[in-house]
Protein backbone atom coordinates (compact mmCIF):
# COMPACT_ATOMS: atom_id res chain seq x y z
CA UNK A 1 0.00 0.00 0.00
CA UNK A 2 2.98 2.35 1.09
CA UNK A 3 4.76 1.57 -2.32
CA UNK A 4 1.82 2.37 -4.41
CA UNK A 5 0.92 5.27 -2.61
CA UNK A 6 4.19 6.57 -2.57
CA UNK A 7 5.42 5.34 -6.04
CA UNK A 8 2.36 4.25 -7.87
CA UNK A 9 1.08 8.13 -9.01
CA UNK A 10 4.91 9.16 -9.95
CA UNK A 11 5.62 6.10 -12.23
CA UNK A 12 2.23 6.94 -14.23
CA UNK A 13 3.42 10.32 -14.54
CA UNK A 14 6.89 9.56 -15.77
CA UNK A 15 5.86 7.23 -18.10
CA UNK A 16 4.03 9.99 -19.92
CA UNK A 17 0.30 8.35 -19.45
CA UNK A 18 -2.73 9.36 -20.60
CA UNK A 19 -4.52 11.81 -17.91
CA UNK A 20 -7.14 8.96 -18.50
CA UNK A 21 -4.26 6.09 -16.81
CA UNK A 22 -3.65 9.05 -14.41
CA UNK A 23 -7.34 8.83 -13.18
CA UNK A 24 -7.56 5.72 -12.97
CA UNK A 25 -3.87 5.50 -10.87
CA UNK A 26 -5.53 8.52 -8.62
CA UNK A 27 -8.80 6.26 -7.75
CA UNK A 28 -6.46 3.33 -6.99
CA UNK A 29 -4.40 5.92 -4.30
CA UNK A 30 -7.63 7.14 -2.76
CA UNK A 31 -8.89 3.63 -2.38
CA UNK A 32 -5.85 2.07 -0.60
CA UNK A 33 -5.60 5.03 1.30
CA UNK A 34 -9.35 4.52 2.60
CA UNK A 35 -8.28 0.55 3.10
CA UNK A 36 -5.02 1.80 5.04
CA UNK A 37 -7.46 3.96 7.66
CA UNK A 38 -9.89 1.59 7.66
CA UNK A 39 -6.42 -1.01 8.80
CA UNK A 40 -5.36 1.48 11.42
CA UNK A 41 -8.98 0.90 13.14
CA UNK A 42 -9.23 -3.07 13.80
CA UNK A 43 -8.00 -3.52 16.75
CA UNK A 44 -5.73 -7.16 17.50
CA UNK A 45 -7.75 -10.38 18.55
CA UNK A 46 -10.77 -12.09 17.33
CA UNK A 47 -13.43 -10.94 14.68
CA UNK A 48 -16.41 -8.58 16.31
CA UNK A 49 -18.34 -11.57 15.50
CA UNK A 50 -16.75 -13.91 17.83
CA UNK A 51 -15.11 -12.02 20.55
CA UNK A 52 -18.49 -10.10 20.89
CA UNK A 53 -16.53 -6.79 20.44
CA UNK A 54 -19.46 -4.09 19.24
CA UNK A 55 -18.45 -2.37 15.93
CA UNK A 56 -19.53 0.60 17.18
CA UNK A 57 -16.18 1.18 19.37
CA UNK A 58 -17.37 5.10 19.76
CA UNK A 59 -20.18 3.95 21.92
CA UNK A 60 -17.54 2.89 24.59
CA UNK A 61 -18.84 2.26 27.78
CA UNK A 62 -17.44 3.43 31.07
CA UNK A 63 -16.60 1.57 34.12
CA UNK A 64 -19.05 2.11 36.92
CA UNK A 65 -18.17 1.63 40.41
CA UNK A 66 -19.72 -0.46 43.29
CA UNK A 67 -20.52 2.98 45.05
CA UNK A 68 -22.18 4.41 42.44
CA UNK A 69 -24.34 1.53 41.32
CA UNK A 70 -25.38 0.63 44.98
CA UNK A 71 -26.69 4.98 44.75
CA UNK A 72 -28.89 4.03 41.53
CA UNK A 73 -30.44 1.66 43.95
CA UNK A 74 -30.76 4.11 46.60
CA UNK A 75 -32.93 6.60 44.88
CA UNK A 76 -34.61 4.55 42.72
CA UNK A 77 -38.47 3.54 43.39
CA UNK A 78 -38.40 0.03 44.59
CA UNK A 79 -41.51 0.10 46.50
CA UNK A 80 -42.95 -2.51 44.92
CA UNK A 81 -40.27 -4.85 45.03
CA UNK A 82 -39.66 -4.13 49.40
CA UNK A 83 -44.08 -4.96 49.21
CA UNK A 84 -42.90 -8.54 48.50
CA UNK A 85 -39.75 -8.85 50.79
CA UNK A 86 -39.67 -11.73 53.43
CA UNK A 87 -36.36 -10.61 55.59
CA UNK A 88 -36.19 -13.10 58.10
CA UNK A 89 -37.53 -17.30 57.87
CA UNK A 90 -40.79 -17.98 59.61
CA UNK A 91 -40.29 -20.36 62.03
CA UNK A 92 -43.15 -21.79 64.36
CA UNK A 93 -43.73 -24.45 67.32
CA UNK A 94 -40.72 -25.49 68.82
CA UNK A 95 -38.18 -24.39 66.18
CA UNK A 96 -39.42 -20.45 67.08
CA UNK A 97 -38.87 -21.18 70.82
CA UNK A 98 -35.35 -22.71 70.15
CA UNK A 99 -34.39 -20.03 67.76
CA UNK A 100 -35.44 -17.25 70.44
CA UNK A 101 -33.39 -18.63 73.53
CA UNK A 102 -30.52 -20.11 71.73
CA UNK A 103 -30.25 -18.12 68.13
CA UNK A 104 -28.16 -15.01 66.97
CA UNK A 105 -29.44 -11.82 67.99
CA UNK A 106 -31.89 -9.88 65.93
CA UNK A 107 -30.80 -7.14 63.56
CA UNK A 108 -30.91 -3.45 65.12
CA UNK A 109 -34.01 -1.61 64.05
CA UNK A 110 -32.27 1.52 62.50
CA UNK A 111 -30.28 -1.64 59.83
CA UNK A 112 -33.66 -3.01 58.57
CA UNK A 113 -33.96 -0.69 55.70
CA UNK A 114 -30.51 -0.97 54.82
CA UNK A 115 -31.20 -4.95 55.15
CA UNK A 116 -34.96 -4.33 53.05
CA UNK A 117 -32.86 -2.67 50.12
CA UNK A 118 -30.59 -5.16 49.76
CA UNK A 119 -33.67 -7.88 49.49
CA UNK A 120 -35.20 -5.39 46.95
CA UNK A 121 -32.16 -5.55 44.43
CA UNK A 122 -32.39 -9.35 45.11
CA UNK A 123 -35.69 -8.84 43.11
CA UNK A 124 -34.82 -6.59 40.42
CA UNK A 125 -34.76 -8.16 36.90
CA UNK A 126 -31.77 -6.90 34.36
CA UNK A 127 -33.50 -4.08 32.75
CA UNK A 128 -31.66 -3.74 29.27
CA UNK A 129 -33.29 0.53 29.27
CA UNK A 130 -31.16 0.64 32.47
CA UNK A 131 -27.92 2.73 31.52
CA UNK A 132 -26.73 2.05 35.01
CA UNK A 133 -27.61 -2.31 34.43
CA UNK A 134 -25.79 -2.07 31.30
CA UNK A 135 -22.60 -0.37 32.52
CA UNK A 136 -22.04 -2.54 35.24
CA UNK A 137 -22.46 -5.76 32.93
CA UNK A 138 -19.23 -4.49 30.68
CA UNK A 139 -17.93 -3.85 34.04
CA UNK A 140 -17.83 -7.44 35.14
CA UNK A 141 -16.66 -8.83 31.36
CA UNK A 142 -14.26 -5.99 30.98
CA UNK A 143 -12.61 -6.34 34.59
CA UNK A 144 -11.93 -10.36 34.03
CA UNK A 145 -11.43 -10.27 30.71
CA UNK A 146 -8.94 -7.26 30.84
CA UNK A 147 -10.81 -6.38 27.24
CA UNK A 148 -11.14 -2.28 26.95
CA UNK A 149 -14.15 -2.29 24.43
CA UNK A 150 -17.45 -2.80 24.79
CA UNK A 151 -19.15 -6.52 23.98
CA UNK A 152 -22.19 -7.00 22.39
CA UNK A 153 -25.39 -7.60 24.70
CA UNK A 154 -26.35 -11.02 23.74
CA UNK A 155 -23.53 -13.73 22.47
CA UNK A 156 -21.28 -16.50 23.29
CA UNK A 157 -18.87 -14.21 24.42
CA UNK A 158 -20.81 -14.59 28.01
CA UNK A 159 -19.99 -17.83 28.13
CA UNK A 160 -16.51 -16.92 28.39
CA UNK A 161 -16.36 -15.12 32.16
CA UNK A 162 -18.76 -18.43 33.14
CA UNK A 163 -22.70 -17.24 31.95
CA UNK A 164 -24.55 -20.45 31.13
CA UNK A 165 -25.83 -19.02 27.59
CA UNK A 166 -25.68 -16.01 25.34
CA UNK A 167 -27.99 -14.18 27.66
CA UNK A 168 -26.57 -13.37 31.17
CA UNK A 169 -30.25 -12.48 32.28
CA UNK A 170 -31.39 -16.18 32.27
CA UNK A 171 -28.77 -17.00 35.08
CA UNK A 172 -30.01 -13.97 37.42
CA UNK A 173 -33.51 -15.62 38.38
CA UNK A 174 -32.19 -16.47 41.94
CA UNK A 175 -30.78 -13.82 43.30
CA UNK A 176 -32.02 -10.27 40.76
CA UNK A 177 -29.49 -7.73 40.09
CA UNK A 178 -27.31 -8.77 43.50
CA UNK A 179 -26.13 -10.98 41.09
CA UNK A 180 -24.46 -8.77 39.60
CA UNK A 181 -23.42 -6.71 42.48
CA UNK A 182 -21.70 -8.99 44.10
CA UNK A 183 -19.34 -9.58 41.59
CA UNK A 184 -18.94 -5.67 40.49
CA UNK A 185 -17.78 -4.99 43.82
CA UNK A 186 -15.30 -7.97 43.87
CA UNK A 187 -13.37 -6.79 40.95
CA UNK A 188 -14.02 -3.05 41.45
CA UNK A 189 -12.50 -3.21 44.65
CA UNK A 190 -7.74 -3.17 44.04
CA UNK A 191 -7.61 -5.29 47.44
CA UNK A 192 -9.71 -7.98 46.38
CA UNK A 193 -9.29 -7.69 42.49
CA UNK A 194 -6.31 -9.84 42.55
CA UNK A 195 -8.19 -12.95 44.13
CA UNK A 196 -10.74 -12.26 41.65
CA UNK A 197 -8.48 -12.66 38.65
CA UNK A 198 -6.81 -16.31 40.73
CA UNK A 199 -10.62 -17.67 40.84
CA UNK A 200 -11.09 -16.48 37.18
CA UNK A 201 -7.91 -18.25 35.92
CA UNK A 202 -8.77 -21.29 38.08
CA UNK A 203 -12.61 -21.33 36.49
CA UNK A 204 -10.71 -21.71 32.96
CA UNK A 205 -8.43 -24.83 33.79
CA UNK A 206 -8.01 -27.79 31.52
CA UNK A 207 -9.68 -29.92 33.97
CA UNK A 208 -10.93 -27.59 36.91
CA UNK A 209 -12.66 -25.13 34.88
CA UNK A 210 -15.91 -24.31 35.87
CA UNK A 211 -18.73 -21.51 35.17
CA UNK A 212 -17.00 -18.35 37.46
CA UNK A 213 -20.64 -16.29 37.14
CA UNK A 214 -22.67 -18.65 37.45
CA UNK A 215 -20.56 -20.27 40.89
CA UNK A 216 -20.87 -16.67 41.80
CA UNK A 217 -24.34 -16.43 41.83
CA UNK A 218 -24.75 -19.51 43.64
CA UNK A 219 -22.69 -17.81 46.46
CA UNK A 220 -24.78 -14.62 46.39
CA UNK A 221 -27.80 -17.40 46.74
CA UNK A 222 -26.01 -18.23 49.82
CA UNK A 223 -25.00 -14.82 51.12
CA UNK A 224 -28.85 -13.88 50.73
CA UNK A 225 -30.00 -16.94 52.80
CA UNK A 226 -27.33 -16.33 55.75
CA UNK A 227 -28.85 -12.75 55.83
CA UNK A 228 -32.76 -14.59 56.08
CA UNK A 229 -31.64 -16.92 58.32
CA UNK A 230 -30.08 -13.81 60.52
CA UNK A 231 -26.12 -15.95 60.59
CA UNK A 232 -25.05 -12.43 59.90
CA UNK A 233 -26.94 -9.88 62.38
CA UNK A 234 -24.23 -10.11 65.09
CA UNK A 235 -21.47 -9.10 62.88
CA UNK A 236 -24.28 -6.59 61.24
CA UNK A 237 -24.53 -5.28 64.26
CA UNK A 238 -20.96 -4.50 65.29
CA UNK A 239 -20.41 -3.12 62.06
CA UNK A 240 -23.23 -1.01 62.05
CA UNK A 241 -23.82 -2.24 58.35
CA UNK A 242 -25.93 -4.96 56.39
CA UNK A 243 -24.22 -4.08 52.81
CA UNK A 244 -20.26 -4.01 53.68
CA UNK A 245 -21.00 -7.24 55.63
CA UNK A 246 -22.52 -8.99 53.34
CA UNK A 247 -20.10 -8.53 50.44
CA UNK A 248 -17.13 -9.62 52.28
CA UNK A 249 -19.21 -12.16 53.68
CA UNK A 250 -19.64 -13.21 49.72
CA UNK A 251 -15.76 -13.03 49.03
CA UNK A 252 -15.04 -14.86 51.94
CA UNK A 253 -16.81 -17.58 50.82
CA UNK A 254 -15.60 -17.46 47.79
CA UNK A 255 -12.25 -17.25 49.23
CA UNK A 256 -13.05 -20.73 51.17
CA UNK A 257 -14.72 -22.17 48.11
CA UNK A 258 -11.53 -21.32 46.09
CA UNK A 259 -9.20 -23.02 48.27
CA UNK A 260 -11.21 -25.92 48.35
CA UNK A 261 -11.68 -26.14 45.52
CA UNK A 262 -8.12 -25.87 44.41
CA UNK A 263 -6.57 -27.75 46.91
CA UNK A 264 -8.58 -30.99 46.66
CA UNK A 265 -8.43 -31.18 42.71
CA UNK A 266 -12.00 -30.49 42.57
CA UNK A 267 -14.11 -30.30 38.99
CA UNK A 268 -17.48 -29.13 38.10
CA UNK A 269 -18.74 -32.66 38.52
CA UNK A 270 -18.31 -31.93 42.04
CA UNK A 271 -20.09 -28.54 41.72
CA UNK A 272 -23.17 -29.65 43.84
CA UNK A 273 -21.51 -31.66 46.69
CA UNK A 274 -18.77 -28.27 46.68
CA UNK A 275 -21.50 -25.86 47.44
CA UNK A 276 -23.58 -27.72 49.84
CA UNK A 277 -20.78 -27.92 52.23
CA UNK A 278 -19.73 -24.92 51.63
CA UNK A 279 -22.94 -23.29 52.51
CA UNK A 280 -23.30 -25.04 55.74
CA UNK A 281 -20.07 -24.23 56.55
CA UNK A 282 -20.19 -20.58 55.69
CA UNK A 283 -23.92 -20.22 57.55
CA UNK A 284 -21.90 -21.83 61.20
CA UNK A 285 -19.18 -20.01 60.49
CA UNK A 286 -19.41 -16.43 59.26
CA UNK A 287 -17.34 -14.64 61.54
CA UNK A 288 -14.17 -17.36 60.86
CA UNK A 289 -15.26 -17.16 57.46
CA UNK A 290 -14.74 -13.04 57.21
CA UNK A 291 -11.78 -13.50 59.25
CA UNK A 292 -9.86 -15.72 56.80
CA UNK A 293 -10.38 -12.98 54.46
CA UNK A 294 -9.22 -10.60 56.37
CA UNK A 295 -5.81 -12.91 56.85
CA UNK A 296 -5.26 -13.33 53.11
CA UNK A 297 -5.58 -10.17 51.92
CA UNK A 298 -3.26 -9.13 54.88
CA UNK A 299 -0.88 -11.97 54.45
CA UNK A 300 -1.04 -10.62 49.92
CA UNK A 301 -0.53 -6.72 50.71
CA UNK A 302 2.43 -7.83 53.21
CA UNK A 303 3.70 -9.98 50.61
CA UNK A 304 3.19 -7.65 48.48
CA UNK A 305 5.25 -5.12 49.87
CA UNK A 306 8.36 -7.34 50.90
CA UNK A 307 8.82 -8.29 47.11
CA UNK A 308 8.50 -4.76 46.04
CA UNK A 309 11.17 -4.15 48.82
CA UNK A 310 13.50 -7.43 47.77
CA UNK A 311 13.49 -5.94 44.45
CA UNK A 312 14.32 -2.20 45.58
CA UNK A 313 17.26 -3.87 47.78
CA UNK A 314 18.79 -6.16 45.37
CA UNK A 315 18.36 -5.26 41.68
CA UNK A 316 19.04 -8.15 38.84
CA UNK A 317 22.63 -8.37 37.52
CA UNK A 318 21.20 -7.21 34.28
CA UNK A 319 20.67 -3.80 35.94
CA UNK A 320 24.20 -3.94 37.04
CA UNK A 321 23.62 -5.20 40.60
CA UNK A 322 24.98 -8.89 42.46
CA UNK A 323 22.69 -11.38 43.15
CA UNK A 324 23.47 -11.91 46.62
CA UNK A 325 24.75 -15.29 48.16
CA UNK A 326 21.99 -16.76 50.29
CA UNK A 327 22.80 -19.05 53.28
CA UNK A 328 20.60 -21.93 54.01
CA UNK A 329 18.36 -19.80 57.01
CA UNK A 330 17.57 -17.19 54.20
CA UNK A 331 16.76 -19.60 51.39
CA UNK A 332 14.45 -21.12 53.54
CA UNK A 333 12.20 -18.15 54.58
CA UNK A 334 12.13 -17.54 51.24
CA UNK A 335 10.75 -21.05 49.71
CA UNK A 336 7.87 -20.39 53.06
CA UNK A 337 7.35 -16.79 51.82
CA UNK A 338 6.84 -17.99 47.93
CA UNK A 339 3.15 -19.25 49.17
CA UNK A 340 2.12 -16.80 51.81
CA UNK A 341 -1.39 -16.24 50.27
CA UNK A 342 -2.06 -20.49 49.92
CA UNK A 343 -3.85 -20.22 53.12
CA UNK A 344 -4.38 -24.06 54.03
CA UNK A 345 -7.93 -25.23 54.21
CA UNK A 346 -9.37 -25.92 57.43
CA UNK A 347 -12.00 -28.42 57.56
CA UNK A 348 -14.14 -28.83 60.89
CA UNK A 349 -16.69 -31.92 61.52
CA UNK A 350 -19.75 -32.00 57.91
CA UNK A 351 -17.18 -28.78 56.26
CA UNK A 352 -15.21 -31.59 55.28
CA UNK A 353 -15.65 -33.46 51.83
CA UNK A 354 -15.15 -36.63 51.35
Amino acid sequence: ISALKQNGLLQSLASGGSEQKQQEVNLDVLKAEEEWEALETIHPGLPSEQAGVSDDTSGYTPLISFNEALQYFQTADLTDYKKNIQATVRRTGFSAIAHFLFGPPRLHRELQEERNLVFAIAQCPLDNNQQVHMRVLQTIYKKLTGSRFDCTRYGSHWEQIGFQGVDPMTDLRGTGFLGLMHPLYFVMDSQTLPLAHEIYKLSQHETQNFPFCVLSINITRIAIQALREECLSKECNRRQQVVGVLNDFYIATFLYLYQLWKSQHKTISDSGFVLKEVEAFAKRNPRQLLKRLETYLNECHHGAVAVMAAVTQHPSPSAGGHSPKLNPASSAKEINFTGVCELPVELEGEARLI
